[in-house]
């Protein structure tokens, strides 16, 4: 089954090919000639996520998905959140200033709880919307560890576990990561659809 993932981003297209498989061939914004910035103002990880694959459907008239991800943290009462790709003031998806504001932060808390939280809609040919969300807990580790992954993984460690999701490598991480939870369901709604 093939299908647009309204990203350009590299990395979460990878992570998302290799989690649902090669029963889908997932194409990306660019496959489909898109280069445009697709605004991202909404107040939750939902509406974004809609934002995304509405503006996709509108243009282009075919099924797509989106995602939006973001890292709370309980002491800053659900910071970064929405904003987590531009968490650093003047940047955009500048993943080391992201995390040096983190730690900064929480620096002095004793409360390093925090979930990673991603939500994914999905828009089918007819127009239908459906939205899936994965989570996982975990907490905000005191520095940096791992060079995997992308994003906040370094200095996310997710609940059970003790290395973070950059030391423990893409693999693993995909068995239990909130993008993989959320990804999970939509495969399956996915695959019900094509029975």
């Amino acid at each position: 089954m093939k299908i647009v993932f309204a990203t350009n981003n590299r990395n979460k297209l990878q992570e998302i090919r290799e989690i649902l498989g090669p029963a889908f061939e997932i194409v990306s914004l660019a496959d489909i000639g898109c280069h445009d910035d697709i605004p991202e103002t909404g107040d939750t990880l939902e509406e974004n996520a809609l934002q995304k694959v509405n503006y996709i459907f509108e243009r282009y008239h075919i099924a797509c998905f989106a995602d939006d991800t973001g890292l709370e943290a309980e002491a800053l009462n659900g910071e970064p959140g929405v904003h987590s790709a531009r968490y650093a003031e003047g940047t955009d998806h500048d993943s080391e200033a992201n995390m040096r504001k983190l730690l900064l932060r929480l620096q002095d808390s004793d409360n390093r709880h925090a979930r990673f939280r991603t939500v994914i809609a999905l828009r089918e040919h007819d127009g239908k919307t459906t939205l899936f969300e994965g989570e996982v807990a975990g907490r905000i580790a005191r520095e940096k560890a791992g060079t995997a992954g992308f994003g906040y993984d370094p200095v996310f460690i997710p609940e059970g576990y003790s290395q973070s999701f950059a030391e423990m490598g893409e693999t693993e991480k995909n068995k239990i990561s909130h993008r993989a939870r959320a990804v999970r369901q939509l495969a399956d709604y996915l695959i019900r659809l094509k029975a």
